[in-house]
């Protein structure tokens, strides 16, 4: 998996739409290879964005849990102490 996606299920507050698209936008960057696609290729591009983006708020919506919800400040700063860990301290 792609080490940018992030988790998007249960965080307070809630994932904004725009997280949900921007992750979307990363999976299908990942799928084909490409950052930017070709002017012949913008369209389903866009289509399959938007696509994974409703499937993925879908699927969001669905999911059941008993955990209580996660920080973002908390989940921040543990992948920053992973990042440190992997790539050492920032300078």
């Amino acid at each position: 998996m792609c080490r940018n996606i992030r988790i998007l299920y249960n965080f307070s507050p809630p994932t904004t739409d725009d997280e949900v698209h921007a992750a979307a936008e990363q999976f299908v960057r990942k799928v084909s290879g490409m950052t930017k696609p070709s002017k012949a290729n913008e369209e389903t591009f866009a289509k399959a964005i938007d696509e994974v983006s409703a499937i993925t708020t879908r699927l969001l919506s669905e999911l059941v849990t008993t955990a209580p919800p996660r920080d973002r400040e908390v989940e921040a700063a543990k992948r920053k102490a992973r990042s440190a860990t992997r790539f050492g301290a920032a300078a």
